[in-house]
Parts: structure tokens; C-alpha cells; sequence
């Protein structure tokens, strides 16, 4: 059994000791198919219980419900989520609280947009509009937003803008700045990435784009961090010309991590332009 001691495990421990009893006193014998058993004192599953249906020991499991600074691993905190019947969210919050980097099943890292939130991208047209998760996967484009990246090729499954932007040929690249605007990108996805280091997802994502641009990973190694937020931003389309463009970005609500990233022409002839390219797109068969 090892004993780490950590620069900020103060407050976390007592919070993850408070959140284990919690939730083991919801769950009952009989929601795991145990007997209900006479003179139970304690709400819910005993210690000893969730130890034995986790397949860990009774005095390690003591610890980590004490707040103690032990080691746990992810295999372990499933165990023991399974046995809490514990959902998404709480698993994360399990993950966080003792320390340890949460690998997100692929089914939920990349969460399915609503139709309320694809309707709300739909309404803005012709106001370009995307749904990004931390990563700038796309799970979700209107119209517009189509139009304003028609001339990148795309994958025919889900892409990631990144990806597109670091890998495209210099002479396809719809950012009249990358220089500057890359750098930023880059910059916000890393400070997304501290909160998810070591998970193999993540990882994966990072080093096989390190991997296919020099430039990238140039600009990782910097370190640098940015919050999302409003951007000006200049795009280049060879049928229309130069629209200049800012971006806001809004959360939303059940979808940590992602946003619904909006584009509003910043000038009257970017505004013209935007309308043209909705124009051109109405007249396609």
C-alpha cells in the first residue's frame, strides 16, 4: 500500500472522502443482490461491502474512504464505481477528486449533439456557427459554416479542425493569418489538455498531430496557454474574397467542455460576402 503525499490532496481528500460516503450511503444490499441482513446501523452498503463487491482490501478501501493519501488506480476507482453505481458524471468527479487522469469512454468523449442544440446552429444561418468539444472535434456545423470551409477537403467520418488546419497545404488554408491564429488555437487547447494529461485519448490525439505537423508540435512544445474566447479572425474564399469575422463562444449547459463557436461578419463587406456565399449555396443543386 503506498502513501503520497500531494501539494494540493488537502482540500480534495476530505471532499473525496465526504463524496464516497455519500454515495455508499444511497446504495442498498439489495441493489447489488445482497441480503438485506437485520440491525443494519449503517445507510446503505458498509465499508466492508463495497471493499468485497470491488475486489479490493477492506483496510486500503478504509483509507480511501478516510481521506488518506493513497495511490488508487483508474481500474480501481471503475471497481468501485460500478459498485456505487455511480454515473458519468459522478466517475468524473470520483477521477478528480482522488487524482487520478479520467479516460472517457469513447462513446461519451464525443458527445452527441441534441436536436435543440443543432437547431439553434440551424437558426443562426447565415451567421456561421460549429459546436466544438476541448479538443475542436466537430460534432456539429450549420450551413454557413459549411460554406466558409467548403474548400478544405474533409474526412467523410468526424474531423477535427485542428487537424484540417495544421495538415492542409499551405495554399488550401482558410486563415488569411495562421501565424497568429494557429498559435492561439494551439494555446487553448492546451490549457483544455491540463485537465485531461495522461489520458490516453488525449495523448493519442496530441502525439499523432505532433507527428503529421512539424509546426504543431513547434508550437506545443512552447507551452503556452489561452482561455477561449471572442476572436477576430480573417478567412480567405477563393469565390468571394477576404470576410473578416468574430467569434464568440458560448457554453453549453450538459456538455462540459464544449461550445457552440459563432462567426458574425465584422464589417459591411464581409457581410455582403457571408450573404453571397448563402446565395451561391441556395442556387446548388
Amino acid at each position: 500500500m503506498t502513501v503520497r503525499h500531494t501539494t494540493n490532496g488537502g482540500r480534495r481528500r476530505p471532499e473525496l472522502a465526504a463524496f464516497l460516503r455519500s454515495r455508499r450511503a444511497r446504495v442498498t444490499p439489495v441493489d447489488v443482490g445482497m441480503p438485506p441482513g437485520l440491525r443494519r446501523r449503517t445507510p446503505g452498503l458498509r465499508r466492508e461491502e463495497v471493499a468485497q463487491l470491488s475486489g479490493v482490501g477492506v483496510t486500503w478501501y478504509t483509507w480511501l474512504e478516510q481521506g488518506r493519501p493513497i495511490n488508487a488506480s483508474a481500474q480501481v476507482l471503475d471497481a468501485i464505481a460500478r459498485t456505487l453505481r455511480l454515473d458519468r458524471t459522478e466517475r468524473e468527479h470520483l477521477y478528480h477528486l482522488a487524482e487520478v487522469p479520467h479516460d472517457p469512454d469513447p462513446e461519451t468523449d464525443s458527445l452527441a449533439v441534441t436536436p435543440e442544440v443543432q437547431g439553434i446552429i440551424d437558426a443562426l444561418d447565415p451567421l456561421p456557427a460549429v459546436v466544438y468539444n476541448g479538443r475542436y472535434d466537430i460534432l456539429a456545423t450549420n450551413g454557413a459554416y459549411t460554406d466558409l470551409f467548403e474548400e478544405i477537403p474533409r474526412p467523410a467520418g468526424p474531423w477535427n479542425v485542428l487537424w484540417v488546419l495544421f495538415t492542409v497545404p499551405d495554399t488550401r488554408c482558410p486563415l488569411v493569418h495562421p501565424e497568429r491564429e494557429l498559435p492561439m488555437m494551439v494555446a487553448t487547447l492546451r490549457a483544455t489538455y491540463g485537465r485531461h494529461v495522461g489520458e490516453p485519448v488525449w495523448e493519442s490525439f496530441v502525439r499523432r498531430l505532433a507527428h503529421a505537423s512539424p509546426y504543431f508540435a513547434e508550437l506545443w512544445e512552447r507551452g503556452d496557454v489561452a482561455p477561449s474566447g471572442s476572436r477576430t479572425k480573417t478567412f480567405h474564399h477563393e469565390e468571394v474574397g477576404e470576410i473578416r469575422m468574430t467569434s464568440v463562444s458560448l457554453a453549453i449547459t450538459g456538455m462540459p467542455e464544449c461550445r457552440i463557436v459563432v462567426y458574425t461578419p465584422d464589417d459591411e463587406e464581409s457581410r455582403d460576402r457571408t450573404a453571397l456565399l448563402r446565395a451561391r449555396r441556395a442556387l446548388t443543386p
